[in-house]
């Protein structure tokens, strides 16, 4: 399994004190995919610019398929592809988890055709992310914060040692502050629109 399930899985299983925004999760988890890459040899960093280097099969079919979007020329910038590849990704994430995009797990099918209790995650995928959770690993931690999921040591998680997690790292949660901030203009248009149409 990949940063980007484990991601997923914690969205979905550690408390925060809002909802998380599929936008700013869709954005994490281009992050996430990022980082494996970036780990798996496929592309590095030359500064903010993404240079492919090659195109080795993780086994991971979401991550082969984010390793095939790269490339290009001119290079793209890690913005550029946060924005582009983080595109409703959210959604096909919480479908590979078993949940649905309001982030609820989808119900068991019993042999009867009727449904029980919600389908747990794969356990094996499970465990891994709950034990990078709980060991504070630096990346899943630096990237559920980014969405509004703190870890309970938030203050004790060290900071990433790797420059280009630390810029990918970066780089989301500026994308993150940028959605937020376009989620608000469109808000005050929408409100102002609708007190025109009242006055009239």
């Amino acid at each position: 399994m990949t940063t980007a399930h484990d991601l997923t899985i914690v969205s979905l299983e550690v408390p925060s004190d809002y909802p998380v925004e599929r936008g700013d999760l869709s954005l994490a988890l281009a992050g996430a995919e990022l980082i494996d890459l970036m780990e798996a040899g496929t592309v590095e960093l030359d500064g903010d610019l993404l240079r492919p280097v090659s195109r080795a099969a993780s086994g991971d079919r979401l991550l082969d398929e984010a390793a095939s979007l790269l490339g290009g020329d001119p290079a793209e910038s890690v913005t550029d592809w946060l924005w582009r590849r983080g595109d409703g990704l959210a959604a096909r994430y919480l479908a590979a988890a078993g949940a649905d995009e309001g982030g609820r797990r989808r119900p068991r099918r019993n042999a009867r055709g009727g449904t029980g209790r919600p389908a747990p995650a794969d356990p094996a995928a499970h465990r891994r992310a709950t034990d990078r959770w709980s060991g504070a690993d630096p990346v899943l931690a630096g990237f559920a914060a980014a969405v509004g999921v703190r870890h309970e040591s938030a203050d004790q998680v060290a900071d990433p040692e790797d420059d280009g997690v630390a810029t990918v790292l970066a780089a989301v949660n500026d994308v993150v502050v940028e959605l937020a901030a376009i989620r608000q203009r469109r808000s005050i248009e929408e409100a102002a629109f609708d007190n025109i149409w009242r006055g009239m």
